[in-house]
């Protein structure tokens, strides 16, 4: 058997954190398993469902790799396939047309609550043999008796009492197909071997394995995961922060450390924590994925995404740091020192947009410098280290950090100075401020012509003082 596997989001918005771990676990089972993963488009709600949202959840889905081996597909397209499938239940017995208006539906109802009886369809219709001519719906015939059972391989044995169901709607009465429906005819026939779905579908399987039966289909294999909670345990939502995938590239994370913690949101492998693409492939199993729900944790991913940074090639950083680089109005991509810039600075950057933060010093034509450090480091007793640093810097041919080290040296050793008397104002003059990477990568990186034009700021500004 061939594992098929499938992410079907409905396109009402942009793609979930949870939607996004759903077709994580998909993907990571069929790869396991040399299968195939699908992507279908739910878009049969027309109301709610927009080109912008299907576009945001195809963004999301590359964003992160998820590729898909087949679809997208699309429910809207497919209608015939479900109008089929349901003249095959009437056709049977297994379904009948129901004549009753959407208004007499809803008096019942409320007065069954009134009576304290469950709302559900009486099934009025069931018998009738006349045929009005006046629109109709197509209801499924639930049994009556008995349960509907199944074991799911995270949650277990459930069970459900068929009396508590009620004669689901199948086709609405302007022939449009309804959301169980659907699900049960895509499924099958895409051949999905393996329903993974959040625990919030748990009460649609019962119904659903009815009409698989009904229509003469091999039931899948249910595996419904926990849902992600937000820190106050409650249901993971906009209050408790960015619950969006893209959000978390616009705030500069890499994709990579957002798959490696949604797969470990409900999923472990012993101690283990960072994860490669690969090793999440090899060691992804139902067995390990718990039955409750996680907590998401912005530090946690914060963690994961600092070592992910400092660990990637400036090659593979540097096109996803330009976006945020051209944002500050810096167009950085034929700039010859960037690859030298982002390697002072990911060591202590957590975030790309943090790294783009930091780098923007050495973009610009001129700095600010913070007034207390300049009152104390840019002073007049400074101003002859700073002409000899600049005819040293000046004259070197090969601008590179040892070579810039060797003048700080000669500076320092002539004048019995430790690095700091020296490094420190040299710092303050080429960023403003008195914090940066170490000294001597921090001019290289800035380059000789930049440095050196900095410097000369500086002993002007000193002059004056």
């Amino acid at each position: 058997m061939t594992v098929r596997t499938r992410f079907a989001p409905s396109p009402t918005g942009y793609l979930h954190v949870g939607g996004a771990r759903t077709a994580l676990f998909n993907w990571l089972f069929a790869k396991r398993h040399k299968g195939k993963f699908i992507l279908r488009i739910e878009d049969t709600d027309a109301a709610r469902s927009t080109e912008e949202s299907i576009q945001a959840i195809l963004d999301g889905m590359e964003w992160l790799g998820l590729t898909w081996d087949e679809g997208p597909f699309f429910q809207s397209k497919m209608f015939d396939a479900y109008r089929a499938h349901a003249k095959k239940l009437l056709d049977a017995g297994l379904a009948y047309r129901c004549y009753c208006a959407p208004e007499e539906l809803e008096a019942r109802r409320e007065a069954a609550l009134k009576e304290g009886r469950p709302p559900k369809y009486d099934g009025r219709c069931r018998a009738r043999t006349d045929a009005p001519d006046k629109p109709y719906a197509v209801r499924f015939k639930t049994p009556g008796g008995g349960a509907t059972s199944f074991a799911d391989v995270i949650k277990g044995h459930i069970s459900f009492e068929n009396s508590a169901m009620e004669d689901l709607v199948i086709l609405r009465s302007d022939s449009t197909p309804t959301y169980n429906f659907c699900v049960v005819v895509d499924d099958a026939t895409m051949g999905i071997t393996h329903v993974v779905r959040g625990d919030d579908h748990i009460n649609n399987t019962p119904k659903q394995i009815l009409i698989y039966r009904a229509l003469g289909y091999e039931l899948p294999v249910f595996a419904h995961l926990p849902m992600i909670l937000g820190s106050d345990k409650t249901r993971l939502s906009k209050r408790h922060g960015a619950t969006s995938v893209m959000a978390y590239k616009e705030m500069g994370y890499l994709p990579h450390s957002l798959v490696n913690y949604l797969a470990r949101l409900g999923w472990s492998h012993g101690d283990q924590e960072i994860f490669s693409i690969e090793e999440l492939v090899e060691k992804f199993s139902f067995e390990n994925v718990g039955a409750s729900s996680g907590v998401f944790n912005p530090e946690k991913l914060l963690w994961l995404n600092h070592p992910d940074i400092k660990e990637m090639r400036e090659e593979a950083i540097a096109p996803l740091l330009l976006p945020f680089l051209k944002e500050k109005g810096i167009d950085a991509g034929g700039d010859a020192r960037l690859l030298a810039i982002i390697k002072t600075l990911k060591e202590r950057a957590k975030t790309l947009r943090e790294l783009s933060d930091a780098a923007e010093f050495y973009f610009a034509g001129k700095v600010s410098y913070d007034p207390k450090a300049a009152e104390k480091f840019l002073t007049k007793e400074a101003l002859p280290l700073f002409e000899g640093l600049i005819a040293g810097l000046s004259g070197l041919s090969e601008f590179t950090e040892a070579k810039v080290e060797e003048v700080f040296n000669a500076i320092l050793n002539a004048n019995g100075l430790k690095l700091g008397k020296l490094a420190q104002p040299v710092r303050v003059a080429l960023t403003g401020g008195t914090v940066s990477p170490g000294i001597f990568e921090m001019i290289a990186a800035m380059g000789k012509e930049r440095a050196v034009a900095r410097l000369h700021d500086a002993a002007a500004y000193m002059k004056k003082g």
